[in-house]
């Protein structure tokens, strides 16, 4: 299974979901579970957020080698389950790809209807959103620019609501993804452009406008005036 998480600058919330994944699958030796992460407004380049990155280390993973990225459509297609980390940036991914509400929840959503329901796989987690409704309180608040304890609480957050849901879940279902490699480029020479056809030259008409409208429409290439 190949989860996408999602949030707002890609700095915080969806990285510390991604990381604690990448932990998660390697402790229980699950080669496919692969993980990713995006922002709607993305902070591109950027590194994980320096306290967020000491959330992630006092939780067991690594916050090592990131780089934040825009959330583009080609990530939400090839996942199997997209984890946003509040509903207005769930309901963003799915504008962003029609076709994927299906696979498309808050993180806390997800793992609320796992528990309550059973649901094992995301057909079922889609299943069984039909009849759950409403989720109360379905958000993960972004911590940047508030205190340390903000950032900790929300790592403590994520990972209460992350591991649960992987436990739940059969994490054999949906594909096994790997990064795609770089298109090779084409060694083939560009082709030459094909030469215009010449241009006609045609006495001055009276009714110039007129005379160029009916020569273009019938000749079908470029009609110059001289007298």
């Amino acid at each position: 299974m190949h989860v996408l998480f999602v949030c707002s600058g890609n700095v915080c919330r969806s990285p510390i979901a991604e990381r604690l994944t990448y932990a998660y699958a390697l402790a229980r030796d699950l080669p496919h579970l692969t993980a990713e992460s995006a922002g709607v407004r993305a902070l591109v380049g950027f590194p994980i957020e320096p306290v967020a990155a000491r959330v992630i280390e006092g939780l067991g993973a690594s916050a090592d080698g990131f780089r934040a990225r825009r959330l583009q459509p080609e990530m939400i297609k090839r996942a199997d389950l997209v984890l946003a980390m509040a509903e207005q940036i769930r309901d963003r991914s799915m504008e962003l790809l029609l076709g994927t509400s299906h696979c498309t929840f808050t993180l806390r959503e997800a793992r609320r209807i796992a528990a309550a329901t059973g649901a094992r796989t995301v057909a079922e987690l889609a299943v069984a959103r039909r009849d759950y409704g409403t989720i109360e309180e379905p958000n993960i608040s972004d911590p940047v620019g508030l205190a340390e304890s903000a950032f900790t609480e929300v790592g403590d957050r994520i990972a209460a609501e992350l591991i649960p849901l992987l436990d739940a879940l059969d994490l054999d279902s949906g594909t096994t993804w790997s990064p795609e490699p770089e298109a090779e480029p084409d060694p083939r020479p560009e082709p030459e452009p094909e030469p215009l056809p010449p241009v006609v030259h045609l006495p001055l008409s009276p009714r110039p406008l007129i005379a160029a409208r009916a020569a273009s429409s019938i000749l079908d290439y470029p009609v110059s005036w001289t007298r």
